[in-house]
């Protein structure tokens, strides 16, 4: 079994029923520069209970393709946002 990613990000959007929008940031080494660097990606997430909230701190799991951009499940809430 191979080894399924985990992303941990911050829900910008809520996209429709059952589906969050979560901002994924992870730091790299610039190629020339040698500085780090902060890049963020935006990932459609699989929220089967609608429980998110925009703001709320998620960890979502790989799963199987569920749509077209979808193919990450919410694993664990780990803290509430402000709104």
């Amino acid at each position: 079994m191979a080894l399924k990613r985990e992303i941990q990000g911050v829900v910008v959007q809520i996209s429709g029923n059952k589906t969050a929008n979560i901002l994924s940031e992870r730091k790299v080494v610039h190629p020339r520069y040698r500085k780090i660097v902060k890049r963020f990606k935006k990932y459609l997430i699989h929220d089967e209970k609608n429980e998110l909230k925009v703001g709320d701190v998620a960890v979502a799991i790989e799963c199987r393709p569920i749509s077209k951009r979808k193919a990450f499940r919410l694993k664990a809430v780990l803290s509430t946002g402000v709104e």
